[in-house]
């Protein structure tokens, strides 16, 4: 029995796939596009503009596939493209996205949150205003640093930290929110 290596199997699906390979860009696309929809789904409410984003970003990610010198990760260089996607779309959408507009929040504390579905926390991530949502996601899924966020954006570190603070707060909110309409369901029945 032969044990074929996963990393150069993968290189040669890439090389191939620079060479136009569609069956290359087919495999490529099947391994990854579940988890690159999820990428676009973080900051796209309406699934069907996050597919829509998503194979701009896999049209993207083929176009320059050239580009990728196997430093780091493929699926890593993917999903920055994904990400990068995601942002100018709703960049152009809505130039205005990043304010420092006010909102009142309560004080209360959230509470325990290991009983919350995967599903619950995406809807409660939903509501965010799309600016704060953008440096939500940035930050707190994708890793960025606020130096990095702020070039990202185009904006002060700053305002990104004002802006993740806010969103804090702002799912702090939902999620008071959130339970207590389950409490009062419950309560109901």
């Amino acid at each position: 029995m032969r044990i074929i290596s996963l990393h150069k199997s993968q290189q040669s699906i890439i090389k191939r796939a620079i060479k136009k390979d569609k069956q290359a860009q087919k495999e490529l696309f099947d391994q990854y596009s579940p988890k690159m929809l999820g990428v676009c789904r973080q900051y796209v409410k309406d699934t069907h503009h996050a597919e829509e984003l998503m194979l701009s970003g896999f049209l993207k990610a083929f176009t320059h596939l050239h580009r990728f010198k196997n430093e780091g990760s493929f699926e890593g260089w993917i999903r920055k493209i994904m990400v990068n996607t995601c942002l100018s779309y709703l960049k152009k959408k809505n130039p205005f996205l990043l304010t420092d507009q006010e909102y009142v929040y309560q004080d209360e504390a959230t509470e325990n949150m290991e009983n919350t579905s995967v599903e619950d926390i995406q809807k409660i991530i939903d509501t965010l205003p799309e600016g704060y949502k953008m440096v939500f996601n940035l930050y707190a899924i994708e890793g960025y640093k606020h130096s990095e966020i702020a070039k990202k954006l185009g904006i002060s570190e700053n305002t990104s930290k004002s802006q993740l603070f806010k969103a804090r707060k702002w799912l702090q909110e939902q999620y008071i929110k959130m339970n207590i309409s389950y409490s009062t369901n419950e309560q109901s029945r």
